[in-house]
């Protein structure tokens, strides 16, 4: 049957799909955390295809734009030799903060699909709303709380972690000032 003729998915059908690709992110979000990441992992996938899975990488890469969702919408547009990634949906294991919801709207996904809300940079819907800003020339809809309790369980554990294993603080270093004659 042509792509064009089927039928969207029952509610069943796609709360299912929802959930077996957030699970995939889940793993990807374990790896990062096993590697000293933050543990966030993103899939984007167009329907049951899985095109990407990627995971934070920012401490390994040095590079503070290596979010999971950042590098999985570069591996979907390689896969599909194109940088528009309609008809995919985007999920990841914490809402997008502002560059991936950027990311999002720009690769221009027909959907996102989060587990855990971030209440410090969430901007698909707790700080702000870029896949629903009427401003923008492109909108998608957004679902979030998709096994929200094991993204939200992962991230209080790491965290938590990070805290009882870090030593106790000293006077921070101050910057080295920049010398009067190179200004």
């Amino acid at each position: 049957m042509p792509d064009e003729l089927k039928s969207e998915p029952s509610l069943p059908e796609a709360a299912a799909l929802d959930d077996a690709m957030m699970r995939r992110a889940l793993v990807a979000a374990r790896e990062a955390r096993d590697r000293g990441e933050i543990p966030v992992g993103a899939v984007v996938a167009l329907g049951q295809r899985v095109l990407a899975v990627a995971r934070v990488e920012r401490e390994a890469t040095q590079d503070p734009t290596a979010h999971a969702e950042i590098l999985a919408l570069r591996g979907a547009a390689a896969v599909l030799g194109s940088w528009r990634l309609t008809g995919c949906t985007l999920y990841s294991t914490l809402e997008p903060c502002p560059m991936c919801a950027g990311a999002a709207h720009a690769a221009q996904v027909s959907r996102l699909v989060y587990a855990t809300s971030s209440p410090k940079s969430g901007y698909a819907g707790t700080l702000h709303n870029i896949p629903a800003d009427p401003r923008l020339n492109h909108a998608f809809p957004v679902t979030g709380g998709v096994l929200e309790t094991e993204a939200a369980d992962l991230l209080r554990d790491f965290f938590r972690d990070k805290r009882r294993a870090k030593p106790p603080e000293s006077a921070p270093k101050p910057c080295p000032e920049t010398p009067k004659s190179t200004l």
